[in-house]
């Protein structure tokens, strides 16, 4: 049973495109965007971003694109699930998400591989 309260999340109309804009506006949020939408079905921890950044450091970007209205973040237990909020974002601003998403395909973190057959993990590349 989940004894946390409910984060708080801005409401579909509540979300504006520059609000989103400025949380996008980071190369760690784009890569937690871009691992999100290959797991979109079933959203990843937080946890399972740390080789992007420090646990605080993910911390307060998932708490970014959750205030932007970009994530949901539901606590389970002593985790908590991030999932994107597509269908929000889909009505609000038809075909963007797509457009950062296939964007994010590019994107290159210093000292960070991804590995597009297993989206839920996150590794390193070897010096």
């Amino acid at each position: 049973m989940n004894t946390q309260p409910p984060l708080p999340h801005p409401d579909a109309d509540q979300i504006t495109l520059p609000t989103v804009l400025t949380a996008l506006g980071d190369q760690t949020r784009l890569a937690i965007i871009g691992h999100l939408s290959r797991c979109e079905g079933t959203g990843m921890t937080c946890g399972q971003f740390t080789d992007l950044a420090s646990k605080t450091s993910i911390t307060y970007h998932v708490s970014k694109l959750r205030e932007a209205g970009v994530v949901n973040v539901t606590p389970e237990g002593t985790r908590r699930r991030v999932t994107l909020r597509r269908d929000d974002l889909d009505h609000r601003f038809p075909g963007f998400l797509d457009s950062i998403i296939t964007s994010t395909r590019d994107l290159h973190i210093d000292g960070f591989e991804d590995e597009p057959n297993e989206p839920a993990e996150l590794s390193r590349r070897d010096p």
